[in-house]
């Protein structure tokens, strides 16, 4: 969870069942399709899982104050709460600082170019930021989106939280022994580290700020290829910010309502809730226990008169202490080392999906593979591959046998090597690196898309463009290189220094071109041909990456004696002399 407002919150067991009463009622009359099972998303061995961990905020606490039964009012109104305060509700409470709001809108509408199927809208980043943060504290953030103050969860020491030792050293929530969510978003150190976002271009991923969580928030929901726009996609992307039920009923409460309406308010003036799953209020997440009023003091009682003393019994004898029982390690705590589970060479060309995928077997010291153990692959390197679904990490937990597949990988228009490491999340192991290596668009054959013949006079240009056709064993060749030259002759390929040419951007002679590509159709046309003053026939020679070769002839010949358009001096060559007078 979560940010805390500094007050001590107290909360018993009635008014957590009248919480939970409430979520389910609420979810029931507002939210569409609410589940009703307890951590319903359960993880398939073998199968790629959401990549966090368990969920973005190590299921974290979380507030749990819902929105008003009535749709937003325009009027805002206040009741007096339990302890004389007044609490405002209706408009009030569909009201979102304007910073904050502004950066869930750019996140969505980021999202909707990036990733159009995954269908965000805005007002579930406002619901999540609502039971996460309470709005970043109800906007408390400077102008370019960074909290005021840093906004932790509780320490996950597994004293009433989940257990993770740090992983970040401490840069993002201060603690080196134990992690802590961060942010308005609470996303917790390790999950920040793949799924960080840089939302306002400063240059850095900054949790603690709203644009930068937000955007991250967004790409969280949207990986794995989930729909938003379903019930089962939406149910599936909030369950793994938070796996729990009460979780995904409060949030597509706040989804619902905001959906009703919302308005913007000035940075800092938000409301901020109050209750918390846990029950606790401070950085800490230990709830606060009732303590004796300031200045006050016991009244001395009156001493009972001694009884006489009773005749000792004769002492038990004591019981040999029984030994603990060893609580017995988890499957993760048995992994000794990965190995390769016989994965393939793997190569793509640019642009396609490798057709083998990574396999790691998670074993014991004695080389036995170990189920239910979550291994995570992380594409490393100068390259824009990634797995299915557009992500460069992904989690997946090993079969009964030990081994975990990772989802395919898709190729990108970087070409060259780069790496796939495998780890096991929750043990200091050393990794498992794979080689991947992605090839360039290829053809192997070139042919002309006409039955032309290119001929020009000297000091002309050519009628027609010389237009070619790539294909890779039968198929079109798009998006593949190629390197037009004028070449000397069919045995010497070095560039011509005469006959026909090419213009630069500067309209200077070049017999050279590079960086063409073909088409998605596989086409290629060169620009225009010219020639100068020498005639003859020429080559104009076509490669492409994958060897494809094409030549095509040039002819130039020598301009009509007749067809000149004057004179040296400018006067037509082709009139006749005038007459002269006659005598």
């Amino acid at each position: 969870m979560a940010a805390h407002f500094g007050r001590r919150l107290r909360k018993g067991a009635a008014t957590t069942a009248v919480a939970a009463a409430a979520v389910a009622a609420l979810s029931a009359s507002q939210a569409p399709g609410v589940a009703s099972e307890e951590h319903p998303r359960q993880a398939t061995a073998g199968q790629a899982t959401p990549e966090n961990d368990g969920s973005a905020t190590g299921d974290s606490p979380y507030y749990t104050d819902l929105p008003p039964l009535d749709s937003p009012d325009p009027s805002p109104s206040a009741t007096p709460s339990a302890g004389g305060t007044p609490v405002v509700t209706g408009a009030a409470e569909a009201g979102i600082p304007a910073t904050v709001l502004d950066a869930y809108k750019k996140a969505a509408d980021e999202l909707s170019g990036s990733k159009p199927g995954c269908n965000l809208p805005w007002q579930l980043l406002a619901a999540i930021g609502k039971v996460e943060s309470g709005q970043a504290r109800g906007g408390r953030v400077s102008a370019d989106g960074t909290t005021l103050s840093p906004i932790l969860g509780p320490v996950l020491n597994g004293n009433g939280f989940a257990s993770i030792t740090d992983t970040d050293n401490g840069a993002y929530d201060g603690d080196s022994t134990y992690d802590r969510a961060v942010g308005p978003m609470q996303f917790i150190p390790s999950t920040w580290a793949w799924a960080g976002r840089d939302g306002n271009g400063d240059g850095k991923k900054d949790p603690n700020n709203v644009y930068d969580a937000a955007l991250a928030a967004g790409h969280y929901l949207c990986r794995n290829g989930w729909d938003l726009s379903t019930a089962s996609g939406l149910h599936s992307a909030i369950l793994s910010y938070n796996n729990s039920t009460a979780y995904l009923n409060t949030v597509l409460s706040w989804l619902e309502y905001y959906r009703k309406g919302t308005h913007s308010v000035p940075d800092g003036t938000g409301t901020l809730p109050s209750g918390r799953s846990d029950g606790g209020s401070d950085d800490s997440g230990s709830s606060a226990s009732p303590s004796e009023p300031a200045g006050s003091s016991p009244s001395p009682s009156t001493p009972s008169s001694p009884s006489a003393p009773s005749t000792p019994s004769t002492p038990a004898t004591p019981s040999s202490p029984s030994s603990p029982t060893p609580t017995p390690p988890t499957p993760t705590e048995t992994v000794d080392h990965l190995a390769d589970a016989d994965t393939a060479k793997l190569t793509a060309t640019a642009g396609d999906a490798f057709t083998e995928k990574i396999g790691t077997r998670a074993e014991t010291a004695a080389d036995k593979g170990v189920g239910t153990v979550r291994v995570r692959f992380t594409i490393i390197g100068d390259t824009d591959a990634t797995f299915t679904g557009g992500e460069t990490v992904a989690t997946v937990q090993t079969d009964k046998s030990g081994v975990a597949v990772a989802p395919a990988l898709q190729a990108g228009e970087k070409t060259g090597d780069f790496t796939v490491r495998a780890v096991v999340v929750g043990r200091t192991l050393p990794g498992l690196d794979y080689t991947a290596t992605v090839t360039a668009r290829a053809a192997d054959t070139l042919a002309t898309t006409a039955d032309t013949k290119f001929t020009c006079v000297a000091g002309g240009e050519f009628a027609d463009q010389v237009e070619v056709k790539a294909t890779y064993k039968g198929a079109v060749a798009g998006k593949v290189a190629a390197t037009a030259t004028l070449i000397t002759s069919a045995d010497d390929t070095t560039e011509n220094d005469k006959g026909p040419y090419f213009k630069d951007a500067d309209g200077k002679a070049v017999r050279t071109l590079t960086d063409l590509v073909t088409d998605a159709d596989g086409l290629l046309k060169l620009p225009q041909l010219y020639a100068d003053d020498t005639t003859g026939t020429f080559l104009l020679r076509i490669t492409t990456t994958g060897g494809a070769t094409l030549t095509v002839e040039l002819t130039v010949t020598a301009a009509d004696a007749g067809s000149d358009a004057g004179s040296a001096d400018g006067t037509d060559a082709s009139a006749s002399p005038s007459p002269s007078p006659s005598a």
